[in-house]
């Protein structure tokens, strides 16, 4: 152990906790500022090592055991340049834009950091991770693609503000072009969703593509219309993109432009879903709603949504008609959100599940992580 790095006696049943793998501890008091490095000790022996924090979340766990003796900066340096070098090797050159860093999935516990062709994105979900900027950035600019790095706002407990910061002077450029399996996408890393594009539903686009052809597509909550660009690259004979944002279904009609599909084939709606009701028949449904629940107190209130949005779209769908439906709901675990979604369906006529999945290869989870098991999706048939 070493003299100079502070020791946090903890009890026993987080250092059970820390032992599986989890990266949080949690409602325990560790007195230090945000970013200063602590060892974490139970009985004298000790459990895990990482960075002091605020807020119901203490401390962030950054390895198991005692604290390495190389320096922080460095630690952090090689697991960016090793995460990104898995990444390398797990996407081919037809993509352009993934999670580079997945969090406590790359041993780096709320730092996120995705990349946009040539512009790396930092989030940060802790303020412990404010004093590594450096050391993160200067891991980044010794990457091959990297060019800029920017850090997107817009955490309210870690930064307050909302915006795009750029941490290598030259400011980013509001719209970025990205390839997706071949399909190019527009990304706004100023003002786009999380950090400029839902990079969790990649695998699950390239999915909705290859079981598109000849159907009629109805996209709900579209965004910027990527399930819609990808079942119209995979032979729908039309699709209906339908979000509340105006600005969102504009940028998908330019996505359609910029795939060579003409936008005037299909149909676009700035809607409240819950509202809307397709004109016409639609056998390929997509439902891809935002968080339903954030708290314990909202859980009850998101399930009867769920259920809302089932019962509202299952009625549309004919026999051999099929159902994408996707939950980024963390606190719903994937067997009741499959769960609550199979027996709703079920309410209007007889379903198979043909597809079930979480989130992709880049976004890896952390053993032991519960809390980052947040995506899930399905692919069903009306039988």
């Amino acid at each position: 152990m070493s003299p100079s790095i502070p020791t946090i006696k903890i009890s026993r049943k987080a250092a059970a906790a820390l032992r599986t793998g989890h990266p949080w501890l949690i409602g325990e008091r560790v007195p230090h500022s945000p970013g200063t490095v602590v060892e974490l000790v139970c009985d004298g022996v000790n459990v895990a090592w990482g960075f002091a924090d605020e807020g119901r979340i203490t401390a962030r766990v950054l390895g198991r055991g005692s604290a390495p003796k190389q320096a922080v900066g460095k630690v952090i340096s090689e697991r960016v340049r090793r995460a990104d070098g898995v990444r390398t090797r797990l996407m081919g050159p037809e993509t352009t834009a993934y999670r580079v860093v997945s969090s406590a999935g790359d041993g780096l516990p709320d730092l996120i950091i995705d990349r946009y062709d040539s512009i790396a994105i930092i989030r940060l979900y802790s303020a412990a991770w404010e004093d590594y900027l450096d050391e993160i950035v200067r891991a980044l600019k010794g990457l091959y693609w990297c060019s800029h790095v920017g850090r997107r706002l817009g955490v309210a407990r870690v930064d307050g503000q909302e915006g795009l910061q750029s941490l290598t002077g030259e400011r980013i450029p509001d719209e970025v072009l990205v390839s997706e399996h071949g399909m190019r996408l527009l990304v706004r890393p100023h003002v786009g969703q999380k950090t400029g594009l839902f990079l969790d539903q990649r695998e699950h686009r390239a999915l909705v593509r290859g079981w598109a052809s000849g159907r009629l597509v109805a996209n709900l909550f579209a965004y910027n219309g990527g399930f819609s660009v990808a079942a119209a690259l995979g032979g729908a004979s039309r699709v209906t993109t339908v979000d509340i944002a105006p600005d969102a279904v504009a940028d998908a009609k330019a996505i359609f432009r910029l795939n060579g599909i003409d936008p005037d084939y299909h149909a676009f709606e700035v809607a409240d879903v819950f509202a809307w009701k397709p004109t016409s028949s639609t056998d390929f449904v997509i439902v891809d709603p935002p968080a339903m629940t954030r708290g314990k107190h909202a859980d009850g209130a998101a399930k009867n949504a769920y259920r809302k949005l089932h019962r509202m779209v299952s009625p549309w769908i004919p026999r051999d008609g099929l159902l994408a439906s996707s939950s980024c709901t963390s606190r719903l675990s994937l067997e009741e959100w499959q769960g609550l979604v199979g027996a709703t369906v079920n309410e209007f006529g007889e379903w198979s599940w043909h597809h079930v999945s979480v989130q992709p290869p880049d976004h890896a989870v952390a053993v032991g992580h519960h809390e980052a098991q947040y995506l899930k999706f399905a692919l069903l048939r009306r039988r």
